[in-house]
């Protein structure tokens, strides 16, 4: 006779082993068991750090200038983390003293074509692990196509749409920021990368083109620097970004399907 196993085979396992969401935990009385339990809390604890890690801007920006580029560091116009989580606009605009250091590095030169900021959003973690992974892998791409980048600017406390107001004062064709996204309980470092054509205060979400979910078990960076300049390049083609590049994209294509040979 076959002796009878000690502990019941789990038929989930090998679900649970293609996916990073919580499923099939099981259960321990009317409770989840105590190890499902315990990474439960211990990733609640690590995306509420994420959400209140400072951006190491000093580390970042010297980071970036090894890579051979102008790197600004520049402050959003939130005083502290509390008030910047408190009052999201004012991670949207520019404090004064930054917007003047920029608009005198922009003064002596033409329309560039794109600025690229990196800024904390809602997880520093992300932008301290995924940043610059995906500038090292972006950057020469931009080079091989003659990109007119201006100087790449590390924002303290910033959000999305202080792309625009940074785009504008470099006088830049289209914008990019690099943020870390909300912190969820199976990722606390992922990265989202936001692109808008014609970067101008009033913009709005539905102008923007986005890739997220750049992490190590998500989009991995260099995968997402090919993407990202697939995407640029085809939103200066089309001269636009966000909602109006897919209607304009979808125009065009019934178009060329109804013009007569």
């Amino acid at each position: 006779m076959n002796p009878q196993p000690l502990t019941t085979p789990d038929a989930s396992a090998a679900l649970r082993g293609c996916t990073n969401a919580r499923i099939a935990l099981g259960r321990a009385g009317a409770s989840l068991p105590t190890r499902a339990w315990l990474d439960f809390k211990a990733a609640h604890a690590a995306a509420k750090d994420a959400v209140h890690v400072t951006l190491e801007v000093e580390c970042m920006c010297e980071a970036i200038t090894s890579l051979g580029y102008e790197v600004l560091a520049c402050d959003s116009s939130a005083p502290d983390r509390h008030a910047y989580l408190r009052a999201p606009e004012l991670g949207r605009q520019l404090d004064r003293a930054s917007r003047t250091r920029l608009a005198e590095a922009s003064a002596n030169t033409n329309q560039i074509d794109l600025a690229i900021i990196v800024t904390d959003g809602l997880s520093a973690s992300a932008a301290h692990t995924n940043a610059v992974s995906v500038l090292s892998a972006l950057l020469p791409l931009l080079h091989a196509d003659s990109w007119k980048i201006g100087p790449i600017c590390v924002a303290r406390l910033g959000r999305v749409a202080l792309q625009d107001e940074i785009g504008s004062v470099l006088n830049a064709q289209m914008a990019l920021i690099l943020i870390g996204e909300r912190p969820g309980l199976a990722v606390s470092d992922s990265l989202g990368a936001y692109m808008v054509y014609d970067p101008k205060p009033g913009n709005t979400d539905a102008n923007r083109s986005c890739i997220s979910n750049i992490h190590g078990h998500g989009l991995a960076p260099e995968q997402a620097a090919e993407d990202i300049h697939l995407s640029l390049t085809e939103l200066r083609r089309r001269r636009f970004s966000g909602v109006s590049s897919q209607v304009t994209s979808n125009q065009q294509t019934h178009v060329s399907t109804e013009r007569p040979h």
